[in-house]
């Protein structure tokens, strides 16, 4: 049977970045009243070393098998709590992240919304926190290839690059040409240069170049798979639809 919840939350003021917007001591309150929360602190910089200390002892001495850190965004610290759980022999991945500060603090001026606001992001980050499992890090072989979905400006010049970086690149294009919408007209603006003068060139480099197929007549009819190993199906002017197996997926058009 998998142990009950042990949950510590520990709210940051972040100077005044969030103190100032947010009553985080009334947010401690109500975090320490949710269900599984054994502890709920607060604390000047959490991410500072005494900050991280607090929570590494609380792991060890109250049996923590949760971490909410109540901060900034996880883009900036979330390795860093994890590390610190880690330390202190928690797996990292039983750490979740609420953002008080760019989603709450930073957004709103009235102080009694943005703690109500601030509330509702711990609640909700320890109601998930109790749900989370142990992960272990593992590496998977990735497959070194793109596929480039247009054959526009965009998508040639994404498609040299990584090709010229070393990568093979599938280029699938549902016209019978490249060169996209550019290829209709005739010159450029401001410079009123020949289209033409730009574009072939450009064109022939994609065809010349040995790292790069090009697919015209051709749509994608399925993508599976995951990051590093796609299995990108195409169907066109080839006959059959072809499988290709490739790491990444790029769209011009939605970059």
């Amino acid at each position: 049977m998998e142990p009950q919840p042990r949950i510590g939350v520990y709210i940051c003021h972040c100077g005044v970045n969030i103190a100032a917007t947010v009553d985080v001591e009334q947010v401690a309150e109500f975090a320490a009243s949710l269900p599984g929360v054994v502890v709920a602190r607060t604390y000047l910089y959490m991410c500072s070393d005494p900050g991280q200390a607090l929570i590494q002892q609380d792991i060890e001495e109250r049996g923590l098998n949760r971490v909410v850190v109540a901060s900034c965004s996880p883009r900036m610290h979330e390795p860093t709590f994890r590390g610190a759980a880690q330390q202190a022999g928690l797996n990292p991945y039983l750490v979740e992240m609420a953002n008080i500060r760019e989603q709450c603090s930073w957004v709103h001026g009235d102080r009694e919304e943005a703690t109500e606001k601030a509330r509702l992001l711990i609640g909700s980050a320890v109601a998930k926190a109790a749900w989370l499992e142990p992960l272990e890090e593992r590496e998977v072989e990735v497959t070194p290839g793109v596929v480039v979905i247009g054959g526009g400006i965009a998508g040639m010049v994404a498609a040299l690059d990584v090709a010229n970086a070393g990568f093979p690149v599938y280029l699938v294009e549902k016209d019978d040409h490249l060169g996209g919408r550019v290829a209709d007209l005739n010159r450029t603006f401001p410079t009123l240069e020949p289209v033409a003068d730009l574009l072939e060139p450009m064109i022939e480099r994609v065809q010349a170049h040995p790292n790069v197929t090009v697919f015209l007549n051709a749509e994608v009819a399925g993508v599976e798979g995951y990051v590093g190993n796609f299995e990108v199906e195409v169907s066109g002017s080839r006959g059959a639809e072809e499988q290709r197996s490739r790491g990444a997926i790029r769209n011009p058009q939605s970059a």
